[in-house]
């Protein structure tokens, strides 16, 4: 298959089962290869993204794989891999006290940012949701800070996390994806085992499933209303997230999950040029992919 190919993976072939002559075939690592018969063959919506993979982590079934192996930058879909950190360093309920280091680097790098201002004293949890939301790189920069401690020793950690999650295509640079010192890479296929992960984890599932969070005034900080910019949520049924980012140099991802009929499609698309097209895909791929789901369960029901 020629580099930037699409592989659809669908559904055993009737022929094959009525004669039970065929057994099913298996696709890279694991996953289950099937035929479509062809009354239910349907096209692959357009993927105009640079990289992009869509599988079933119940069924193991890749739905579409376009260059999703080839090593890439993922900018902010890195803050999922500091996330899944961060909730095995930190008590939810600790305290981080932001300082003016952590708006500076926001501020210097043309990032984005959860608003924070040194001198406020946060949970754990509300800065997960600062950095994950609406991708704060002040939220971010703090929690690398203080469970790293300090970036290096934070980002040792992600790299030590990816090496045991399987993660073989991806090498962290920095805790937010941004250009400097480093933003490393990754693979979308990665990413999309990566949001697997993290979807399993009630808290982090939570947290980017989550359109809109409010962090009320108190003694120690101000007050915060934080919007996801992930634009599939509350328009695409079952959405759950997961991450949106965007640099020059990575253009536009999305890292993006949804319940269909009782399964979980998890995908990601990297390196697109438009930033709404790339919801726009995914909310097509979601539909496409769910019919594939929703079809196979006739064909059993018809067995």
């Amino acid at each position: 298959m020629q580099n930037g190919g699409i592989r659809l993976i669908v559904c055993a072939t009737l022929a094959a089962l009525a004669t039970g002559l065929a057994t099913p075939a298996h696709a890279e690592r694991g996953a289950q290869q099937l035929v479509r018969p062809a009354a239910h063959q349907t096209a692959v919506p357009a993927v105009p993204a640079r990289a992009a993979y869509l599988f079933d982590p119940g069924t193991g079934t890749i739905h579409l794989s376009k260059q999703a192996t080839r090593r890439m930058p993922v900018a902010s879909l890195t803050k999922v891999m500091t996330a899944y950190v961060v909730l095995r360093e930190a008590g939810l309920n600790d305290i981080v006290t932001i300082n003016a280091g952590d708006v500076r680097h926001a501020a210097t790098n043309d990032a984005t940012a959860a608003a924070l201002r040194a001198g406020e004293r946060l949970t754990v949890r509300e800065l997960l949701y600062g950095a994950m939301l609406p991708s704060g790189a002040d939220a971010t920069h703090a929690l690398a800070r203080v469970y790293g401690p300090g970036e290096s020793r934070f980002v040792a950690k992600m790299n030590a996390a990816a090496r045991s999650l399987g993660l073989a295509g991806t090498r962290y640079g920095n805790s937010d994806g941004l250009p400097k010192p480093s933003p490393g890479y990754s693979t979308a296929q990665d990413q999309a085992k990566l949001a697997d992960v993290a979807l399993r984890d009630p808290v982090l599932r939570t947290i980017a499933s989550t359109r809109r969070h409010i962090v009320r005034k108190s003694k120690v900080h101000r007050a915060h209303v934080w919007t996801n910019t992930n634009k599939l949520l509350g328009k695409a049924p079952g959405a759950l997230g997961v991450k949106t980012g965007y640099t020059r140099a990575a253009g536009y991802c999305l890292s993006f999950a949804a319940d269909r009929d009782g399964h979980r499609l998890i995908g990601v698309i990297l390196g697109d040029t438009r930033a709404d097209r790339r919801f726009q895909t995914a909310d097509r791929l979601l539909d496409w992919a769910g019919d594939q789901v929703a079809s196979e369960a006739d064909i059993t029901e018809d067995l």
